[in-house]
């Protein structure tokens, strides 16, 4: 099946350095289905118009298909579509969710955040905290950076926090983390629950009534779909409660000088002409992903994943960071002293594509004592074989750092 699959993947079938593409930067960005590229070209080529503004005929259709994506990924996450968002992406759509839920906030309350958060949900709360005078807190982590659940639920029993706010699975790390029980065990105090689903759209397809969260965020680019698209799904009286983020024209009711009223959510938080060929291709993504056995792949992948993990284990001197038991196909390791930089630089010259750095997670990075890891992030494209090469093109990589 995962030979076949591959098939439909255009870009895995070319060459870096006159080599191969093995591909292990899913984290970042996914490979695209060519019926995801399709659609996006016919849009432009015989769909193209602007939606909800015309009476003519591309202009309907145009809309149909638009609105028709939203209630696919309503359904994809077992939500209603008035509580989906389109937006930017993940990081986007944090913001304007710590924007609107800032006039919530009062001095001394409490936000939570994880050590392993991106940036893209630490700054935003660090910026509202420093305008409400509320304060921002962390859950615990172990050295090895893997959650501690018990103290986490005991932290937010302590804390009774306003908001909490965590990812599904760490993009640096891969760990899955148990957010249906932090949601459950900050219920009690009427905290705003939101969870970052970058990562986990597309590896655990969350089914977000069962959940619990009040929100949840997830970019586009890293489920298949097209790169300046993503969104949020909001519970729908907290969502529509919140302010206007920005504003311009979609998103109004009634627009005098005498002052402005404004759409019920989702159309409140969408102006301007919005990212349609985006849109049309996440649904083509949508489609493709309902289109294959999930359970089937979730399968294939957590075997590639250990079968990578048992290779780089089985390398003396490679140390493996992170929740190596529950985990999404992320294996982010260190070799020795040797720079994370240099391995990833002589990977790519046999065609391995992997991500070095620090992974928009530097408090993280700085907790391990560290200035960054190799990142090997897989996806259910990936072959075995690929994961042969590359561990033949580490071994190599590794002679040669220590010539």
């Amino acid at each position: 099946m995962i030979e076949q699959l591959r098939k439909d993947f255009p870009l895995l079938h070319t060459h870096i350095e006159e080599q191969p593409i093995c591909y292990f930067d899913s984290a970042a960005t996914t490979q695209k289905p060519q019926s995801v590229i399709d659609a996006v070209n016919k849009f432009y080529q015989q769909e193209n118009a602007n939606v909800h503004r015309g009476a003519h005929t591309l202009s309907a259709a145009a809309t149909t298909q638009y609105e028709a994506v939203r209630t696919k990924l309503a359904d994809f996450l077992n939500v209603t579509s008035k509580e989906i968002v389109w937006t930017k992406g993940a990081t986007d759509s944090l913001n304007l969710i710590a924007a609107g839920l800032s006039e919530k906030l009062s001095h001394d309350d409490v936000i939570l955040i994880s050590p392993l958060e991106h940036h893209a949900n630490i700054v935003p709360w660090q910026q509202i905290a420093q305008k409400t005078g509320a304060k921002l807190e962390v859950l615990p982590a172990d050295q090895q950076g893997v959650l501690d659940l018990e103290a986490a639920k005991q932290l937010i029993n302590t804390l009774k926090p306003k908001i909490l706010s965590v990812c599904h699975a760490s993009n640096a790390l891969g760990n899955i983390h148990d957010v249906a029980a932090l949601i459950t065990t900050a219920k009690p105090y009427n905290t705003i629950t939101i969870v970052d689903g970058a990562q986990s759209l597309l590896h655990l397809r969350p089914d977000l009534s069962a959940m619990g969260c009040d929100f949840f965020v997830f970019s586009a680019h890293k489920a298949l779909g097209p790169t300046g698209l993503g969104g949020l799904f909001g519970r729908y009286g907290l969502l529509n409660d919140m302010p206007v983020y920005q504003t311009g024209g979609e998103m109004i009711e009634r627009v005098s000088f005498s002052g402005t009223t404004f759409r019920d959510a989702p159309g409140k938080f969408e102006p301007g002409t919005p990212n349609i060929s985006g849109v049309i291709g996440f649904g083509a993504a949508l489609d493709y992903l309902n289109s294959v056995d999930a359970a089937a792949l979730s399968k294939y992948e957590q075997g590639l994943y250990h079968y990578l993990l048992s290779a780089l284990k089985a390398i003396d001197g490679i140390k493996v960071w992170g929740d190596t038991e529950h985990n999404i196909g992320v294996v982010s390791f260190t070799y020795k002293d040797e720079h994370h930089f240099d391995i990833a630089t002589f990977l790519n010259t046999y065609g391995v594509a992997v991500r070095s750095g620090h992974h928009c997670t530097q408090p993280l990075m700085e907790h391990l004592s560290l200035s960054g890891t190799v990142r090997v992030s897989l996806a259910f494209y990936n072959s075995y074989n690929d994961v042969d090469t590359f561990i033949d093109a580490l071994k190599d990589t590794i002679d040669m750092l220590e010539e």
